[in-house]
Order: structure tokens, then sequence, then C-alpha cells
């Protein structure tokens, strides 16, 4: 099996894990004075069991919860099966008090589902009836909403962490929510599982890139590994000639090999390669920092200097790779990654104020997969701010929306930065880096100015199309704050 065969065999894994729970509310008053209406209640919360597992998560259903007595029974299985999110299901009327004892013991976010049966009832057939005890009985089908301010001042008051999702059962932007919810809970299951290698050490003095790998392991629940250099070259002087062949032919099918890549280079680079991948698998790692000199001429400076197409390639199956060791930025590719929106390594390269835009890019590894044509693989004669030469990155990221994120760390602890743009076509800087123009609604002066002022390392990972809404409700399940610039 390969390297990207595994991981993806690992993410299916993931995603079966992932466990939502689901229960619904009503008062077991009505269930004797109006016939049927329990059983259609019920048949709705079917419904919607069933939408939310075609998701790809395990839904953990609690049934109808009518009284206190089965709130305490719905708040043990749902806490013994460690459900990352609750939706609650408001099917009519229902006592606040039963809806607390489940909530307050699950201590997860709560997405509160106010969704009729239908967009609008038929007054005409509803007033048609004739019997006030049945009609009362088809209002109380759809009386969702009649619940939903009671029970977000109890939760305000309770300090549980919610959210609403309001509409109806066929209601599309609705189901787009309660959707964006599952994704956001398989990826903070990702992260929890991830386990994230640190390979050499910082870029010195480049302060901002510093962090608390603590708060790290804290916030995502990600494994920090800390790796060896030594370990590495042992494996790059173990790789045989079969394996660099083989690494070079992935080379020529994933990149525009340009002609001026000399021979020697790309053998340097696929012997390298090969070794992150064996270091990556040794470890089970699912993103990896990197950073290296070495003194001139040394073995790990070799190493150091020829590590980038391999890590594009890592980048490129989701394992995203951060350079500068950059761990923060190496967290926010892999979020995006695990939303499946790529998340490419960058930093600001300059503002073409004609134009509004903002070029970004970087020297260091990039995400194949949403680039905009084949990758280029070309030689560079010197590595800015870096010592040595070797092979590097041509890119650009695909034209159409994108979504910039940025894990920051302040004194307070993590948050999550996001702003969402546009990747639109132009002359770009062809110096054998990924870089792309971008232009915000806010204008590129305000956008920088913006983003800056919230303080966060100069890197950001970039993805493909608009997710903030996705990345916000991330946020609200690993309990940290959201800003969102544009």
């Amino acid at each position: 099996m390969s390297l990207i065969e595994e991981h993806i065999f690992k993410k299916l894994n993931l995603l079966k894990m992932t466990k939502v729970g689901l229960f619904g509310i009503g008062l077991d008053t009505y269930w004797g004075q109006f016939k049927g209406l329990y059983d259609k209640l019920k048949a709705y919360q079917e419904q919607i069991k069933n939408r939310i597992a075609g998701y790809g998560v395990e839904v953990i259903d609690a049934g109808m919860v009518d009284n206190p007595m089965k709130a305490q029974d719905a708040a043990l299985l749902l806490k013994s099966s460690d459900v990352e999110i609750l939706f609650l299901y408001v099917s009519t009327y229902a006592l606040s008090s039963t809806v607390l004892a489940v909530a307050a013991k699950v201590k997860v976010p709560v997405i509160i589902l106010n969704m009729q049966p239908v967009a609008q009832l038929d007054y005409k057939s509803f007033n048609k009836l004739g019997d006030r005890g049945k009609m009362t009985g088809v209002w109380l089908e759809h009386c969702q909403a009649c619940s939903v301010p009671e029970i977000a001042s109890v939760f305000n008051r309770s300090e549980i962490q919610y959210d609403l999702v309001t509409g109806y059962l066929q209601d599309n932007d609705a189901w787009h929510e309660i959707q964006a919810w599952t994704e956001a809970a398989r990826v903070a299951v990702a992260m929890r599982k991830n386990r994230l290698g640190v390979l050499g050490h910082y870029y010195c003095g480049m302060l901002d890139v510093y962090t608390d790998l603590t708060k790290q392991s804290v916030i995502f629940g990600t494994h920090i590994e800390l790796l060896e250099m030594c370990e590495l070259k042992k494996y790059r002087d173990e790789v045989s000639s079969a394996e660099i062949d083989a690494k070079i032919n992935e080379f020529q099918t994933v990149f525009e090999v340009v002609p001026e890549c000399g021979k020697d280079e790309i053998v340097r680079a696929a012997q390298t390669s090969v070794s992150l991948d064996k270091i990556i698998e040794a470890h089970n790692l699912g993103s990896m920092a990197y950073y290296y000199e070495g003194v001139s001429g040394n073995d790990y400076e070799n190493i150091a200097t020829s590590v980038i197409a391999g890590n594009t390639l890592l980048t490129g199956k989701n394992i995203p790779v951060a350079g500068e060791c950059e761990v923060k930025n190496a967290q926010a590719m892999k979020i995006l990654a695990e939303f499946g929106a790529g998340g490419s390594f960058s930093e600001f390269y300059l503002m073409d104020f004609k134009d509004d835009v903002i070029i970004l890019g970087h020297d260091g590894p990039a995400h194949f997969a949403i680039a905009e044509g084949q990758v280029k693989l070309v030689p560079l004669p010197v590595f800015h701010g870096k010592p040595g030469k070797g092979l590097s990155i041509q890119m650009t990221v695909k034209h159409g929306p994108v979504t910039l994120l940025s894990v920051v760390e302040n004194k307070e602890g993590l948050f999550l930065l996001v702003a969402e743009g546009e990747s639109v076509p132009g002359p770009v800087l062809e110096i054998g880096n990924t870089n792309s123009r971008y232009r915000f609604s806010i204008g590129a002066k305000d956008f920088v100015n913006c983003w800056s002022k919230q303080g966060p390392a100069h890197h950001c990972a970039i993805g493909v199309g608009h997710i903030a809404n996705k990345l916000n409700k991330l946020s609200c399940i690993l309990g940290i704050p959201f800003v969102r610039v544009c």
C-alpha cells in the first residue's frame, strides 16, 4: 500500500469513528391529548437522523426525550458514546428543564434544530378541519420555534455552547449548515488524532513563528513528535537506486520538470524525498514542520536544501509540511486539508495597488492538488535567507474563491484568523516560488491592515473555496475564538 493510499485509508477510518449525537424533545402531556402527534414527530426525527448519517458520520440517536427521567437516560447514552457535537431536534414545544439535563451532562456544543415539517402551513386546509382539538394537534406538529427562545435563554444562563439552525425539513440552506457541522466535527477528530512532526528548529530570530507546543496539544489534541535530523539522514543513506528511480518517475508525473533542472539535483531531491516518506511512515505523521541549516558542506545542509520537492509531494497528499518550523501554520494547513480545501504555505510577497491585489507565496512546499495548471519543478541558484541552492516549486493557486487561515497565538491562547477572497489571473513573480494574486472584498490596503492587527505570524495557509462558515463551526467545537477579516 502506497503512502497516499495509507493516508486515505486512515482518513476513511477516521470518518467512520466520528460520532454525533441526536435527540428530539417533546412534552409527554401532549401524546394522550393529540392522537398521532407522537408518531409524526418521531417520523420527522427519523428523517433527520438518516440525512445526517448520509454525511458520513455515526449518529447516536437518544430518541424522543419528553420528560426529565428520559433526559437522564439520554444524557448517559450520549455521554458514554463520546459524541463530538449534539443535534437537538425541537419537535414541538418542550420544557427547557428536559433539555438542560442532557446538555449539561454531555458538555459538547449543541446545535438546536428548529426545523418545521414544511415551509408554509396550508392555512386553508388547516382552518377547514373544524375540530379545534385536531387543529391544535396540527399546530403543535409545526410549532418548533415556540421553544427556541426558552432553550436559548437557559443555555445562555448556563454558559452552554450552542448554535441554531432554523428552517424546514426540505430546506437546502438549513441542511448545508447541518452538513457543515458534521464536517467540522470530523476535522476536530482529525486534528485530535493527528501526529505532527517537528524536524529541526525554528528559523533563528523569527519570533512570530515561535509557539507553545503544549497549547497546540491542549487545544487541538495533536500529538507533537520531535524528530531528529540524524534519523532522516539514516533513511536517506539507505535509499536504493530503484527507490530513487521510482521517485523521479513520480516527480515527472506530478510536476513539469523544466529542462534547466540538472540530473544531479533531481537525484538529490528524489533521494531526500524517499527519506521524508520513510520518516513520515516511521512515526505515523499526518503533518510536519521543519527547518534546518547545518554547517556549510555538512550532510544536514545537503538534506535541508533538497526537501522542497518531497515536502510538496507530501503536502499534495494531505500530509502538509510547513517550512521555517512554522508549527502553527502546519496546523492551519492540516485543518484546510481535512476540509478538502488543500492548504498551501504562504506569506505576503508584495502589493499591487493599481490592480488592488496582494501577491502571496513562498519558496517552500506547496499543495500541488490546488494548483492552477501543472506545478513546475525548477532550479534555484539561491534560497533567499537560507543557505545553499536546489530545486523549488513554481505554482499559482487555482483561480477562484479561496480561504486564508492562520492559527494565531496571543496572550490569552489560540484563535483562528480567517479571510475569504479570490485567486485572480494576472502576472506573478516567476522566481521559482509559489505565488498568486489575491483580491479581497475590503481592498488590499484594508486587508493587510486588518489582518496584521490581529497579530498572526507572517505565514498563513491558503485553501480553495469559501469555507469560513465551516472554520467558524470548528472553532466552536474546539472552544477557541474565531476572527473573520472579510
